[in-house]
């Protein structure tokens, strides 16, 4: 076998090689085609359980039956992403069209997750069969080879109804995503009608009827005058509340009552409102609250909030808007494979391509049935013509050898080697000129068919056979008699299907609630060694000075409206609220700073932290390993955000002091070699918090600064080394950019 050897460059191979799995990805696995608003693993499911016969009138069946057929004949990805596919059809919080009927436990709205494949059971919904999947057997749809090419698999369903809108879609493929919210059956169809009676009809005209999303979970849409927009673009963020009500509680009080949920809430975010909400009242946000507790049921979402008396209710429910996510928003972006590739399509988009996807399935359904009506029609006049002649096909019959003999005589007049009773009928047979299907349909006829009453029915089915192909024949020659039909199996669905809408969609008045604001006062901060802060109010400090002092890395007094600045090693400035903190008891664990800041505790380390207020008023001094040194004034890090730049570095530097100055006059620098140098500080020039520095010491080659002190005037310093005590106060002064003395054990 003779060996090629391609050169090619690895960067092309690469290039190609990750375009393929992209368009994979994304063709056929994470996004929905949008005539049938299906992504292929629920299609495959649906086609699956159609070919297994789990119908919506038979008994339920294994979904692990259901997954491991899918599996081993058309979905080649995973037990898990086929069971999850088929759950999600299942759940109507989450469809607007459940597709799937489930028995067991497939979940909930609060979060829980689906028992395992081997415990549930499903079938199909009986909208799912004759909306999704009736008509495979009349040429609807192409059949594609499966992945190992031992099976046919449908390229689209036949879908009767536009489902991308229905039961809106989400995916997530390679450099791009779809989220399409669920729309309301009725007005969807409503909208169909109106563009097909008028195809130039424009976004707003569609608007008349479909008046937003409608979600499965209620809500109120509080945007209505930019649906027209994310309509017209197909992009957007549709801003969605709770219901919220108010019933009378005990003693007086009063009960904020939820009812339904913005459809982003669904899942895990119900207990994250909990814990928001109990987070409020714990960070002293409201006083407002006495109580709250879950209530939901099978029946539907109830969350009971439980005021004071004297609670100002409108106010606190602008609260939750705010500061929960009772109010969130829905990113749209109507994403959808048209004509094998990904587009971002409007709404007028969207039905365009579902009504023309009714007409190209309505042209191949009548085409099939025409045709079978046409080869009834064939076989039917030959059988009634056969029966007027009934006495001679029966002595061609009595007389031919075979069934061949006979069927030539019938097909083409061919009398040789019959035995006839006379010349006439040998006449007569010479004339006969039946067609192919019609002579074996009259050597396959059975006697009966000869009765009276038989050969009426006969008449009569022809009749209407020849009234079908009439009635297929007009479908197919005139475009608004197809329109009529494919708007009569519509306007069946939706009597058979359709519901009153949800979601209320309005123009709503943005939440607004007076945040009172604590009242201003003194606490200390501490930030032990394993990196958890807290404060504590000045009283609880004094008493227990000592302890504070001894058992924290950074002390320090600050206002509980304040921030406190964080300088790391990686010469980042990090920024907290002090009300972020909590607030508590000595004895309080605290709270890490990884959580309530952009702090990473494993890729760096907090070398000062300080009150920002104090670091307005001060000069502060950058020290780095590589002996870089300057001064920045303090007011450069009086900013906002939660993180910035504080200092610059160069490769393979970090920071390893940073202080405020106050009364230090000179500063020591300590290098791990055990070179000791002592220069004043106005030495040190005052730079930019983004400038780099000035060298303030000499290093040997792998020599790095370990440590630096500060002295002031007259006050005793001395550090332990090694094995002696060093008098930082006596050591010589000397000058900045030099290499030091050295201290030996």
């Amino acid at each position: 076998m003779d060996e090629r050897i391609i050169k090619t460059e690895y960067s092309e191979v690469m290039q190609k090689s990750y375009i393929d799995y992209a368009m994979s990805v994304i063709i056929a696995r994470a996004l929905p085609d949008v005539r049938d608003g299906l992504k292929p693993v629920q299609r495959r499911t649906l086609y699956d359980m159609y070919e297994l016969g789990i119908r919506y009138d038979r008994p339920y069946r294994k979904s692990a039956r259901i997954v491991g057929d899918t599996m081993g004949k058309y979905h080649p990805h995973g037990d898990s992403s086929i069971y999850e596919a088929l759950v999600v059809m299942t759940q109507e919080f989450k469809k607007g069209l459940p597709l799937i009927d489930g028995h067991g436990n497939f979940g909930n709205i609060e979060g829980d997750g689906a028992a395992a494949m081997r415990y549930t059971e499903a079938r199909l919904q009986r909208i799912t069969q004759e909306a999704f999947l009736a008509d495979l057997d009349k040429n609807v749809v192409d059949f594609i080879p499966n992945f190992d090419e031992t099976e046919q698999e449908p390229s689209v369903l036949p879908v009767r109804i536009p489902n991308l809108l229905i039961n809106g879609a989400e995916g997530i493929a390679v450099g791009m995503a779809t989220s399409i919210p669920p729309h309301n059956l009725e007005e969807v169809i409503n909208a169909v009608r109106a563009y097909i009676q008028n195809p130039d009809i424009d976004t707003a005209g569609l608007m008349k009827y479909i008046k937003g999303p409608d979600f499965p979970t209620g809500g109120i849409i509080i945007n209505k005058s930019e649906l027209r927009e994310i309509y017209e673009t197909g992009m957007g963020k549709v801003k969605v509340r709770g219901k919220v009500g108010t019933e009378k509680g005990k003693g007086g009080r009063i009960n904020l009552v939820i009812t339904e949920i913005p459809y982003p809430m669904i899942g895990s975010g119900i207990s994250k409102f909990l814990s928001d909400v109990a987070a409020l009242a714990e960070t002293k946000k409201t006083a407002d609250i006495v109580d709250i507790s879950n209530q939901s049921s099978k029946e539907g979402i109830r969350i009971v909030i439980e005021l004071r008396k004297d609670a100002d209710v409108e106010n606190f429910k602008n609260m939750l808007y705010k500061k929960t996510r009772l109010e969130d928003t829905f990113g749209v972006n109507m994403l959808a494979i048209s004509q094998g590739r990904p587009e971002t399509m409007g709404l007028k988009e969207i039905i365009k391509a579902s009504v023309d996807f009714q007409f190209a399935l309505m042209e191949r359904k009548y085409t099939t049935l025409l045709a079978r009506e046409q080869e009834k029609k064939e076989i039917q006049e030959g059988l009634i013509k056969a029966c007027n002649v009934i006495d001679l096909i029966i002595e061609i019959l009595r007389g031919s050898r075979d069934r061949t003999m006979a069927k030539n005589c019938l097909v083409e007049g061919k009398t040789e080697g019959i035995r006839f009773k006379s010349k006439e009928s040998q006449v007569m047979a010479q004339m006969l000129r039946f067609t192919e299907r019609q002579a074996n349909a009259i050597l396959e006829m059975r006697l009966y068919k000869l009765i009276g009453l038989e050969l009426d029915a006969l008449v009569k089915e022809h009749e209407e056979t020849l009234a079908n192909i009439y009635r297929y024949e007009d479908i197919l020659e005139r475009r608004d008699s197809m329109a009529t039909v494919i708007l009569q199996e519509l306007e069946a669905l939706k009597k058979a299907y359709g519901r009153k809408r949800r979601t209320v969609v309005e123009d709503g008045v943005e939440a607004v609630f007076a945040e009172k604001k604590p009242e201003e006062m003194d606490v200390v901060f501490l930030l032990d060694r394993f990196g958890y802060a807290r404060t504590i109010d000045m009283a609880a400090y004094e008493r227990s000075r000592e302890a504070a002092d001894g058992e924290n890395c950074f002390v320090f007094s600050c206002k509980n409206n304040g921030r406190i600045c964080l300088f790391t090693d990686t010469g980042t400035l990090h920024t907290i609220k002090v009300m972020d903190v909590p607030y508590g008891k000595f004895r309080d664990k605290g709270v890490p700073l990884d959580n309530i800041s952009n702090y990473d505790s494993a890729t760096e380390q907090i070398v000062y932290a300080a009150d920002q207020r104090e670091l307005h008023l001060r000069r502060v001094v950058f020290v780095t390993k590589l002996a870089m040194v300057k001064i920045v004034d303090g007011g450069e890090f009086d900013v906002a955000k939660r993180m910035v730049a504080a200092t610059k570095l160069q490769e393979g530097d970090a920071v390893i002091g940073v202080t405020t100055l106050r009364e230090q006059r000179d500063i020591v620098l300590q290098t791990a070699g055990g070179y000791f140098l002592k220069f004043s500080l106005e030495e040190i020039p005052e730079k930019k918090k983004n400038a780099l520095g000035v060298r303030g010491m000499k290093l040997d080659e792998g020599d790095l600064v370990e440590a630096v002190y500060y002295t002031d005037a007259g006050t005793e310093y001395k550090i332990p080394y090694k094995s002696k005590s060093l008098d930082l106060q006596k050591m010589k002064i000397g000058k900045r950019d030099t290499r030091g003395t050295k201290v030996r054990a």
